[in-house]
């Protein structure tokens, strides 16, 4: 029963994208909108495979930007919430900096990372550690904070070490918390690497969009959308696997 279930809550968003896509070329083909305008799925599909290669090759450098910035927010999540964990002051300190950097608009700020850091891929990494960081550290910080006391004294009573507690208890607990984090900064994580192409740059898609853009190619814009957009949901399935595989128990 509940696979079935699964299966129907999966068709619907199928069948309404399905819908859509139809929809989009029935009236574009009927009103014979010109593709500078708006571009029909065929003609973006069109785009998509006539400029696979070029996409393919700028596609790389994106991902490659997005999964550093990544990885490395997710170390540094650890190392900022064990910290806030094991310190109170530092946590008062630094929790309302975090939320505060949340404030400031990707857009206004990585012209001064590309001003510091250049107009290579680094000023892209630390674009997407900057946006990814925050969710994962709060979402991290709130699953340390949410462990039953009840567990934390028979830890206490059987004589374990923090260090202990840590990994057989805390950590396992927020892990449901963690990867609710990870999901939602993997939404973010491509298009911040996306934005800081998008500001200077020679390589990526987001620089691609750019000139396709210049170009009024709005095929090719709405193709490096796509695949943006593809690349996204696979990278959070593939997180939400690791996930269901870690916390089997959930």
């Amino acid at each position: 029963m509940k696979k079935s279930t699964n299966i129907d809550n999966r068709l619907y968003p199928i069948a309404s994208m399905i819908i859509m896509t139809l929809l989009w070329q029935i009236i574009v083909d009927f009103y014979d909108v010109p593709n500078y305008i708006l571009p029909s799925p065929a003609d973006i599909m069109a785009a998509l495979v006539r400029d696979h290669s070029l996409i393919l090759s700028h596609t790389k450098i994106t991902l490659y930007e997005s999964f550093v910035g990544f990885g490395f927010s997710i170390v540094l999540s650890f190392i900022l919430a064990i910290i806030m964990d094991s310190f109170e002051v530092i946590k008062k300190a630094f929790y309302p900096i975090l939320v505060i950097s949340q404030t400031i608009p990707t857009i206004a700020i990585a012209p001064l990372f590309i001003i510091w850091f250049g107009f290579g891929t680094l000023p892209k990494i630390v674009v997407v550690i900057m946006v990814c960081l925050f969710p994962i550290v709060i979402s991290l910080v709130d699953g340390l904070e949410k462990i039953d006391r009840d567990f934390l004294r028979l830890f206490e009573a059987m004589k374990a070490t923090k260090l202990q507690t840590f990994f057989h208890l805390k950590l396992p607990y927020a892990l449901i918390n963690l990867f609710s984090g990870l999901k939602i900064a993997a939404t973010y994580m491509i298009m911040s690497a996306v934005v800081g192409e998008w500001l200077g740059g020679d390589k990526g898609i987001g620089v691609y969009m750019v000139r396709a853009k210049n170009a009024y190619a709005l095929d090719k814009v709405f193709a490096s959308i796509l695949v943006i957009v593809l690349l996204s949901i696979i990278t959070i399935y593939i997180i939400d696997f690791i996930g269901r595989k870690l916390i089997h128990w959930k």
